[in-house]
């Protein structure tokens, strides 16, 4: 073992740790994250900091989240002393239990593990920031935008482009890391739509949730079983619950979901339809066409 390899911070693959260690690609991602001297960094991850340094040089300040202690250590050691100091607050954590601070940007190397919750989270951040320049596998970068009719097109597919506009910037290979993942990586940019779209998403989710557990069967395939009506019928149910004080209840003639399932999935529109050829604006006029019909998703 040379000297150089001697005092590496040996990366913890149980973690998803892979560090970048090309330099090219390091300064490539912090270009497209197109900072500003006044901005405040969000970066998950830090890793060893090689990603660290460039981001406070060009911003106001860097907030890191870093699960691993080691790392931690790491990143601060190698600003101390420096003008960079006083401008880095890590954060040591989980990122995705830790609440996150204010920030304009987040720029963040993602283990697997973590990539899918992380997306998530920061979908529904507030206030909004103005984008977000992560990497990720190249599988899961390309669900991300992947369009109706392809085979990586997914309820994570559907929710990140109802909330953000998604653009691929670039491929990273394997042997940029330490050590080299067993997959190629890309990197991302995720807006958020401002203003966000008009749609209550946990009752979105729900739907979208239902519909991809099978996104090849037809719409009245996956929505007719047993355990789906029995679902939809209950919320009915509280649903007719929270407005009954605007009707009698001697009203026998509401319909059930089993039967609105029926006359929706029997519309032109939806008739043989299958979730995974459809878009979001084919989404959104489904939630409005049962939501109109007194069925709800949440």
């Amino acid at each position: 073992k040379s000297a150089a390899s001697g005092n590496l911070v040996a990366p913890n693959t149980s973690l998803g740790q892979h560090f970048l260690k090309n330099p090219a690609v390091v300064t490539a991602i912090v270009a497209k994250a197109g900072i500003k001297p006044t901005d405040s960094v969000l970066e998950i991850g830090p890793g060893t900091g090689n990603m660290t340094v460039p981001l406070l040089q060009q911003s106001k300040h860097v907030i890191a989240i870093e699960f691993d202690t080691r790392m931690v250590r790491e990143v601060l050691k190698r600003v101390e002393g420096t003008a960079e100091e006083r401008k880095l607050k890590i954060i040591q954590g989980d990122a995705i239990k830790t609440r996150f601070p204010f920030f304009d940007v987040c720029v963040a190397n993602v283990p697997y593990q973590i990539s899918s919750a992380l997306v998530f989270k920061l979908l529904s951040h507030r206030p909004m920031f103005r984008c977000a320049v992560m990497m990720f596998q190249e599988e899961f970068a390309l669900r991300l935008t992947a369009r109706p009719g392809e085979a990586l097109y997914c309820r994570l597919s559907v929710n990140t482009q109802l909330l953000a506009k998604v653009d691929q910037l670039m491929k990273v290979g394997r042997n940029n890391f330490r050590p080299p993942p067993k997959v190629e990586s890309r990197v991302v940019r995720i807006e958020l739509r401002n203003p966000p779209p008009p749609v209550n998403f946990t009752e979105w989710d729900g739907m979208i949730r239902l519909l991809f557990n099978r996104k090849n069967k037809t719409l009245r395939a996956v929505l007719l079983t047993k355990s789906t009506i029995k679902l939809l019928d209950e919320n009915i149910r509280t649903q007719r619950a929270l407005n009954s004080n605007n009707k009698s209840m001697e009203d026998d003639e509401e319909k059930m979901s089993e039967q609105i399932i029926e006359e929706v999935v029997a519309m032109e529109q939806w008739k043989d339809k299958r979730a995974s050829k459809l878009d979001l604006d084919d989404f959104l006029a489904l939630l409005a066409e049962f939501n109109k019909r007194g069925v709800h998703f949440a």
